[in-house]
């Protein structure tokens, strides 16, 4: 679980799990420490993608199928004992929906809540551009075109942790496209779905997330580029809804 998971502050006695997905090339500092943020009803895991952190010494995962497969082999448990919820933010939205979805049909389990940011519909033309984009080789070509899959808040200096960052970027773009989602969407999802969206952040497709589940969508605009949720203001509304949305369900 530890290798997997980040839960910055353990809650035994909370009423419902938060899982974060985080976004391409990311790690789990940022949504690890919503941990200490939410009331005690909520406890947040952060799902940690092995290439990276206490995980750097591991082969990144070969395709979309074997993240799916850890997350819910080593989830399973926690997953089964107590209600959860999914945040997801941009690769990791749609990391979220897969295993949502694959939950559903193989266990009969579902989320409470699906939480997705910056991230366009699933059955979108912009998503499937997203798809069959061309993945850079090299460290500079790869940071000159991280955008691809939604950019980094900043990038960091240090040549080292670049070059991680570049090879960490490259390989969760691969398992981005291997990602195939047709078949299962032919049957929505039954929970509700909120979708998050910078203001400044380029334009998305979104409101097809309506056709993805038969449960309530709603959608909100932050100020803000596609890291709108770094933002103190933006984080201070996205515990306060989100927190809001579990303990209503």
């Amino acid at each position: 679980m530890e290798k997997l998971v980040a839960c910055v502050q353990k809650k035994p006695n909370a009423l419902c799990r938060l899982i974060c997905f985080p976004w391409a090339g990311g790690g789990t500092s940022a949504l690890a420490q919503w941990g200490k943020l939410f009331n005690d009803s909520i406890e947040v895991f952060c799902i940690r993608l092995p290439g990276r952190e206490t995980r750097q010494e591991e082969p990144f995962a070969k395709d979309m199928a074997s993240v799916i497969n850890e997350v819910e082999s080593v989830l399973l448990k926690a997953l089964e004992e107590k209600p959860f919820a999914f945040f997801g933010h941009s690769l990791g939205a749609y990391m979220s929906f897969a295993v949502a979805l694959h939950l559903r049909e193989k266990y009969g389990l579902k989320p409470l809540h699906l939480f997705v940011s910056a991230a366009h519909t699933p059955n979108s033309a912009a998503y499937l551009a997203l798809q069959s984009a061309s993945i850079p080789d090299g460290k500079d070509e790869a940071l000159a075109s991280i955008n691809i899959l939604g950019g980094y808040s900043e990038l960091p200096r240090d040549e080292d942790i670049r070059t991680q960052l570049a090879l960490t970027f490259k390989e969760d773009s691969r398992i981005f496209q291997t990602l195939s989602l047709e078949a299962e969407m032919n049957v929505p999802l039954s929970c509700d779905i909120t979708c998050f969206y910078g203001s400044d952040d380029k334009v998305f497709d979104v409101q097809g997330w309506q056709e993805l589940t038969s449960g309530d969508t709603s959608f909100y605009e932050l100020p803000g580029d596609h890291f709108f949720l770094l933002e103190p203001s933006n984080e201070r509304f996205l515990i306060k809804y989100i927190t809001r949305c579990i303990e209503n369900a």
